[in-house]
């Protein structure tokens, strides 16, 4: 064929169809032709059925994609409409924003005029004060709105008119109160310089220069200048009686006893006052203080913390700089106040003409009051106030115990300055001791209290399931909630490490119980009305869990496994129902050599009758099942059992 068509290509057309060739041509054309068509058959039949697969695929794929155009246009639609929801929301709350914020820009400027006006008249500014109180009434008031607190403002301008004109009052008062007391210095310079009329104008002009300057500065604007004058000249004219008048009573030789004893009874109001004040002084060094052990870094600084408190740790002394003291800023500088309580009320106690021992008697009766009502009274607001955290309150125990500590210190000093000796009979001892005490007894309640509602915070993460169908306890972890709640223990009880050993040793044990307690209350719970056997495996990882903790020591001082008690209860609650070992429980109840001494045959009644109704409702089919039927029988007789055994300890 080859051939022939070589030839044919070179234009033998005649040779190829003429005669026997042409014939011998087709013959093996139909041939090869034959050979090509079951070639091409072989493939097509080798190829149809993963066409006809991928038709089918095809059609398949043609209903998925219908399926999801009508699901994407019904997303389309739901989204649109719940876009035009949110987008209407988000117009009104704009809306609202606009409006908020033109509100608050006339509310603002009134506000702060108010506290201004606060501080004017907490710094006794009184003269700025009235000015901003007229801005206040007259400019802002009026363009805020009708809002209550600018109600409250516009009923208040007229008490704090009046607190100025009072003040005002007072320091007229005080005024021409000193002028009496220095009249005799202010008549010998006038008397000095009598013949100079020019100094004589002068010097009348320096006496009235404080009646002036109330006049000018503060009544201008209070509409009282009228009454403030009569009210200087009227005591100015006594006051000039009584220069021209003799004096009866006066340390020239005449009896001043009435004087000594008004003073003497004047003692107690002194002292209340100094109490006030000490009291506003202690609530701000414990405001102030940020209850961290104090850093020193140099030489000088550890000096002079030791010169203000009397520190006396000789192992603190020989650590390396720099150093931490283990109180804060707060005690030395209550210590310091205390001294100069003691300072001020010798200061009052001079040339009264008392003995010493008079003298040493009043300062510490004064002293103690002190202590067991001013600095205790502010040590419980600082306890007691919110947000205090459980580094604060250990901190405040270490603190109380040091002031503790130190009470002899101040005993001592006491004597140093009164010259009385402390042993002396009949000496009023200082109550310092019981006072911090009974402060460091209420920080140890508040750690307690707040480290129980710590944990209440992380049990309320607790999701257990109930109705759980898992089969032991092998691959199971402990709960989350209860992981963080054993990492937060730890850290917590890491801090304690600077508390006394029985406040450590007392919280954690209180917490164990605690938590015990509460896992406890969870199984005990009437809202849950069905408990299944994983519900309870899970359980038992969970205070296996505590009990690891427990084991570790978390707190130094515990004898043995003294801790691991707290969960006693409920191991061998979960031990009895896991291991479902009833014969022994029922046969050696009562006994003190029981396995299962700490369970209740109440609360194992409680538990089993959940584990009832679990299996009743669980086991739809369980008349079908000889297991099932046996498991059901075996609790209705434990729990027969049980309440044969409650009614003949009840009997």
């Amino acid at each position: 064929l080859c051939e022939e068509w070589a030839l044919y290509k070179k234009g033998s057309k005649d040779t190829l169809y003429d005669g026997q060739e042409h014939g011998l041509f087709m013959e093996k054309l139909d041939a090869r032709i034959r050979n090509h068509d079951r070639d091409i058959e072989k493939m097509c039949n080798h190829h149809f059925q993963g066409f006809v697969d991928s038709i089918t695929e095809l059609l398949k794929v043609r209903g998925e994609a219908q399926k999801l155009k009508s699901q994407v246009t019904e997303t389309n639609k739901r989204l649109q409409e719940d876009g035009k929801e949110e987008l209407q929301q988000c117009r009104v709350q704009q809306r609202n924003i606009a409006t908020t914020i033109d509100k608050l820009t006339h509310c603002l400027p009134v506000l702060e005029m108010y506290s201004r006006l606060q501080e004017q008249m907490r710094a006794k500014r009184y003269y700025p004060a009235l000015r901003t109180l007229e801005q206040l009434e007259h400019s802002c008031l009026p363009k805020a709105g009708q809002y209550r607190f600018c109600s409250i403002m516009a009923e208040n301008i007229p008490k704090l008119r009046t607190q100025i004109r009072d003040t005002a009052m007072t320091q007229l008062r005080d005024f021409l109160e000193s002028i009496r007391k220095h009249s005799d210095k202010i008549g010998e310079t006038a008397m000095k310089q009598v013949d100079d009329t020019t100094n004589t104008r002068a010097s009348v002009k320096l006496m009235s220069h404080g009646i002036n300057r109330y006049e000018e500065v503060e009544l201008r604007k209070i509409g009282l200048r009228d009454v403030f004058e009569n009210y200087y000249r009227k005591q100015r004219r006594k006051q000039a009686r009584l220069v021209l008048q003799p004096h009866s009573n006066m340390g020239y030789g005449f009896p001043v006893s009435q004087l000594f004893d008004m003073l003497l009874e004047m003692r107690e109001q002194y002292g209340e006052i100094l109490l006030k004040r000490w009291n506003i002084t202690f609530r701000q060094i414990l405001d102030q203080d940020n209850f961290s052990p104090i850093p020193v870094s140099t030489e000088q600084e550890y000096r002079l913390y030791t010169s203000q408190f009397p520190l006396q740790d000789p192992e603190l002394e020989k650590l390396p700089l720099p150093k931490k003291l283990p109180f804060s800023e707060f005690v030395p500088k209550a210590y310091c106040q205390l001294k100069e309580f003691i300072y001020a009320c010798l200061k009052y106690s001079e040339d009264l003409h008392l003995s010493s021992t008079e003298i040493d008697d009043m300062i510490r009766k004064s002293t103690n009051l002190l202590l067991t009502r001013t600095l205790s009274h502010c040590l419980q607001y600082a306890i007691k106030k919110k947000n205090v955290g459980l580094a604060e309150l250990v901190q405040v125990i270490i603190n109380t115990t040091h002031l503790e500590q130190s009470c002899h210190f101040l005993e001592g000093f006491i004597s140093n300055i009164t010259n009385v000796p402390p042993d002396t009979a009949n000496a009023t001892k200082l109550y310092g001791t019981s006072t911090f005490k009974d402060a460091r007894h209420a920080a140890e309640a508040e750690i307690y209290t707040s480290l129980n509602a710590k944990i209440d915070q992380f049990l309320q993460l607790a999701d257990y399931d109930w109705t759980s169908t898992a089969q032991g306890s092998g691959n199971m972890a402990a709960s989350d909630y209860l992981v963080d709640l054993i990492t937060f223990l730890r850290s917590t009880f890491s801090v304690f490490t600077n508390l006394p050993g029985k406040v450590a040793q007392t919280a954690c044990m209180s917490a164990c119980k605690h938590i015990s307690t509460s896992l406890m209350q969870l199984l005990l719970d009437p809202e849950v009305r069905q408990i299944s056997i994983g519900a309870l495996h899970q359980l038992q990882v969970d205070v296996k869990e505590c009990e690891s903790f427990a084991r570790a020591s978390p707190v130094a001082g515990f004898q043995g496994d003294t801790l691991l008690l707290a969960f006693s209860d409920l191991r061998q609650l979960l031990d009895l129902f896991t291991q479902w070992d009833w014969s022994t429980y029922l046969a050696d109840y009562g006994k003190s050599t029981c396995r299962y001494l700490r369970v209740n045959p109440h609360t194992a009644l409680a538990l089993l009758e959940k584990m009832k109704e679990t299996s009743r409702k669980n086991n739809v089919f369980a008349q079908f099942k000889k297991t099932d039927r046996d498991r059901q029988k075996l609790i209705d007789t434990v729990i027969k059992q049980l309440r044969n055994l409650i009614a003949q300890h009840q009997a």
